[in-house]
């Protein structure tokens, strides 16, 4: 199975590069993991609503132009649906069992999703009400696909 994870800007952190990296040899294993950032839109701090989906639009072109045609994609966006670790697996076993072989997770940039990446998506999670950094974001979706892979697995990683 390939896991691809898009994701919009830059990742900066070393701490968050760190934790990635070791997920990443975690999973190497299981799953083929590709990483994919795209660029995204400068913009200033403050915007009109308009100004603000021209960005969303922009970064959108970018993700999509990433997007495999035969991909299964889970959007994140806060209004998506919320899994346990163990539905999340689940998932993952349904979608490998009907055929699917490639499931892409896009994360969008500061301002979220274009509506165009949403209507491509077949699935929309959310990991809770709160705003969380999307640069963040990349650590803790990897770490539940891991989680994941380790439940599918019973490999006793969850607890």
């Amino acid at each position: 199975m390939q896991v691809q994870i898009i994701s919009v800007g830059k990742l900066k952190e070393k701490y968050l590069v760190q934790g990635i990296a070791e997920y990443a040899k975690r999973l190497g294993p299981y799953v083929k993991l590709v990483m994919t950032e795209v660029a995204d839109e400068k913009a200033p701090e403050t915007m009109s609503a308009a100004e603000e989906a021209i960005v969303k639009a922009r970064e959108g072109e970018r993700i999509l132009a990433q997007v495999k045609s035969d991909a299964h994609v889970i959007a994140l966006a806060i209004e998506g649906q919320m899994w346990s670790s163990e539905e999340l697996a689940a998932q993952f076993d349904k979608l490998g069992t009907y055929g699917t072989s490639h499931i892409c997770f896009i994360i969008g940039g500061s301002n979220g999703l274009a509506d165009a990446v949403l209507a491509r998506a077949q699935q929309k999670l959310s990991f809770g009400r709160m705003t969380l950094p999307h640069q963040l974001m990349r650590l803790v979706l990897i770490e539940q696909i891991y989680r994941a892979v380790k439940i599918n697995r019973g490999e006793p990683y969850h607890k």
